[in-house]
Parts: C-alpha cells; structure tokens; sequence
C-alpha cells in the first residue's frame, strides 16, 4: 500500500531525475580534489634554462601508475537506527497527535541565488481514521479533513471544497489523497502506523553526529541519515523522542537546495474534540472533481503558480 510519493524524499517537487548515488558523488568529488593536487604540484616544479638544458637518454616509459580513487566507507551505526527507531516507536505508539510544521525550502532562480519559501501546517491526527491539516499560508490557504470515510480538500478563499470517499485508515487515505489528486505532505512519514518502516527504507548510511541545545527549544540527539536519493539530518528531543528538526539535500540535484522542517507545538494523546475532522464551511461550499492537479486545467494554458507540496485540487486553476 505503501508508495515512495509519500516518502521524505519527495516532501518537495521533484526537480531533477535521479542520476547519481550519494557514495558516487563523494568518490567524484574525492577524485576531483586529487586531480588538483597533482595538477598544482606539477605546475610548481622549475622548468630547466636552456643553458642547462642537455639531451637525456632515451629510456623507455614506464607506464603510469593507476590513481586509486579514495572512497567513503558507508557506515550504519546501531546508535543512530536506535534513535531513529526510538522515535518511531513514540510517534506509532501515539493514539492522537497534533504539531505545526513548518517547512522551509529553497527554489532556483534566474539570477542564481534560490530563492527561499515557507509553509506552515497545522496538523490533528486520531488513530486509526482521523486527520486534519490546515495550511494558512506562504501561498493559496487550505485545509484537508478526514473522518474515516470521506476526506475533502478545501479551499477557503475561493469557497470550493472537494469531496470523495476514503478508505478507512489514516495510511490508506494519504495514499488514496496522493493517487487521486497529488496531495501529499511533507511530515507524511511522521503520521504512518510504521514510521521506521519509511525513515529506514534504502538506508546506505547513518551515524550519530552529537547533541545540541537550541532546537526547539529542548535537548536533541541529531542523526545522519541517507539512501542513494537523499542526505538527511534529523533532531530528536533526548527526553521525549519526538523529531524537532529534518534537513534534506537530494542526491542528484546539481545546486544542492536545502529543504528543512520544523516541527513544534506537540501534543501527544491529548483530547480532541468530535467535530475537528469536518468543516461545515467546506461541506456547504460548491463541490469540484476531486483531480490530480494537472488534468484540472484546460489543454494548452499553464497554472499561473505552479502547483506546490501540499496545495490541494481544490484551488481553481488560473492561467496565463
């Protein structure tokens, strides 16, 4: 059921095809400083005057001695699949949950420097079947419900609100969201029945990088994680386990964009009211098809904004 839209490697839009392994990257770059090395090393030698230039015998060459390229030795360091899992544990164990997520994540622009973006979202899950996640801005505002049976994206500005069944499970549903109508969000691991399931899959590296006092406002444990798409760091608070921080770097994007999400303001099995996972505004609000974004605008005319992480089919297409 699982899909890997839905995982941290993919909390922004995709702008590059996967091209290289982040081991390959490092033995590029490794060469890439040992080439210089020699490079300079011959440019600093003397060149001979031609006074005491004197014909050498010939001799035969001896053939060049082949460069070993230096390689990074990936390592999985138990302490930091421990913390990973630890963290995993609190947040499946969890009967509701509710947090703000804030993510921060840099777009190329013409003149060069990327251009940085935030996004805030205000998040209420209860197990097994319900979810709700409000987006005030940067950008269009939205909300996302679901009750376990039927989930509806709604956009308040525009007073349009798209509806559909939904299967019964919080899992399935972000699935169903993603398949339907290209909703997905950037925490989606946080929320799923097996987290360590998600933050491990494909891991090729992680290790322990130390402790830090000045996230989120609590003591953290920071991790080092990474598969052949995506270098990871992730905070997780000493005492109570929870994720404060995630950093993301793709492997194969060429200008290296920071992606970041913070993540604040948690209550864990605290009460929720019955009536948080419906909105009367959005059910009483015209009704839209429930789409990927892409098929909702006519052929031929482009999204004035192009579509982002987590902004829902329900906003009206404009076009150019």
């Amino acid at each position: 059921m699982r899909d890997d839209s839905l995982t941290f490697r993919s909390w922004l839009i995709r702008r590059v095809k996967p091209e290289m392994t982040i081991s390959a990257k490092l033995g590029r770059a490794f060469a890439l400083v040992a080439g210089l090395a020699v490079a300079l090393a011959v440019g600093a030698e003397s060149p001979p005057t031609a006074a005491a230039a004197k014909p050498a015998p010939t001799k035969a060459a001896k053939p060049a001695k082949k460069t070993v390229e230096p390689q990074y030795k990936m390592v999985v360091e138990p302490r930091a699949m421990e913390l990973l899992k630890a963290t995993s544990v609190r947040l499946a164990a969890a009967k509701s949950m509710s947090f703000t997520a804030t993510v921060g994540y840099e777009y190329p622009s013409k003149p060069g420097p990327p251009i940085a973006y935030t996004m805030r979202y205000d998040v209420t899950m209860q197990r097994p079947d319900k979810l709700r996640i409000l987006v005030p801005g940067d950008g269009p505002a939205s909300e996302f419900y679901y009750d376990g049976k039927v989930m509806m994206a709604y956009a308040p500005a525009e007073n349009l609100v798209a509806v559909a069944e939904a299967p019964p499970t919080v899992d399935a549903a972000l699935f169903a969201a993603y398949q339907k109508a290209a909703i997905f969000f950037p925490f989606t691991d946080l929320l799923l029945a097996d987290p360590y399931a998600a933050l491990t899959d494909g891991v090729i590296l992680a290790f322990y990088i130390g402790a830090s006092g000045v996230v989120g406002g609590a003591k953290t444990d920071m991790v080092a994680w990474a598969n052949k798409d995506l270098f990871l760091q992730i905070w997780i608070g000493v005492d109570d386990k929870l994720p404060r921080r995630v950093r993301a770097i793709y492997a194969a994007d060429p200008l290296q964009l920071r992606n970041e999400l913070e993540l604040s303001n948690w209550q864990i099995d605290a009460p929720v009211a019955p009536d948080a996972f419906v909105s009367q505004k959005a059910l009483a609000a015209p009704r839209m098809d429930f789409v990927r974004p892409e098929s909702a605008a006519p052929p031929g005319l482009k999204p004035l904004v192009k579509m982002a992480p987590a902004q829902t089919s329900a906003t009206p297409s404009k076009a150019k």
